[in-house]
């Protein structure tokens, strides 16, 4: 008997589920994540925030909607203001230590204010961001964070502040309070944030008074949205339109009227 070999059919393809879900995750900067395949080193600056990559990696980011690794540091009395700008203008991480900032407590404000400040500066933007190559920030070795895992970090914090109050008004508009009749308790931290809602400070101005990161800030006052205790201060009211049935010549004439009236 003679077996009749048959080419085999070719097979089905499979979809890469892993691709796809590095895909989804690394979707908030495609120039960053170049820069990360790049093993690049300088600086990215975006609308919103500047990025410091050493080797690929990101190691500083400031935000002017976030408070500084300064800011945060002096609020709480781990420094004066005077004694962070010796060390900001040597550039000295030993500096710090020096005077008296033990590693843990740098590295944990240096991570907090990276991942607040990185949050604003991935932000969605109309102007594309720009690379400048150089050398590394003085705070590179303190803790740099991979560009994967500030992405999902930053699509976390996203994600976290829709579950909580959908609506982004409240993160950059001026703020005021409402206050119902039987207003629910809050807890403290929620408290000073609710104290200084005026009308006229944004979610930036409270986190820098209270010495806390941005990101924090945000997260209170979408709860305190969400429980009908604060909202976005309303536009001001349009001007009314103008009388286009006037005639300009009888209102020409008013004016003159009564200028030659105030001699």
């Amino acid at each position: 008997m003679t077996v009749v070999g048959t080419t085999p059919p070719p097979r089905l393809p499979v979809r890469d589920r892993t691709g796809a879900r590095e895909q989804a995750q690394g979707g908030v900067s495609p120039m960053l994540t170049r820069l990360a395949d790049e093993h690049a080193t300088g600086v990215l600056d975006r609308e919103f925030g500047t990025l410091h990559l050493a080797e690929g990696r990101v190691v500083h980011a400031e935000s002017p909607l976030a408070p500084s690794l300064g800011m945060l540091l002096t609020a709480h009395g781990a420094l004066d203001a005077e004694t962070w700008q010796d060390v900001e203008d040597s550039a000295d991480e030993g500096r710090l230590l020096r005077y008296g900032v033990t590693p843990g407590a740098l590295e944990l404000a240096q991570v907090s204010a990276l991942y607040d400040a990185a949050y604003f500066a991935l932000a969605p933007s109309s102007t594309p961001g720009r690379f400048r190559y150089g050398t590394p920030h003085w705070l590179a070795s303190v803790h740099p964070v991979t560009v994967a895992g500030l992405e999902r970090e930053t699509m976390r914090r996203r994600a976290l502040l829709r579950h909580i109050w959908p609506d982004p008004a409240t993160d950059g508009a001026r703020l005021v309070r409402a206050d119902p009749v039987a207003a629910p308790a809050v807890p403290s931290r929620q408290a000073a944030v609710l104290e200084r809602v005026d009308g006229v400070r944004r979610a930036a101005d409270i986190a820098r008074e209270l010495g806390r990161p941005a990101f924090h800030t945000l997260v209170h006052i979408r709860r305190l949205a969400a429980a009908g205790l604060v909202s976005p201060q309303p536009p001001p009211a349009p001007d009314p339109p103008p009388d286009v049935g006037a005639d300009p010549y009888v209102a020409l004439l008013k004016r003159v009227r009564d200028a030659l009236e105030a001699l």
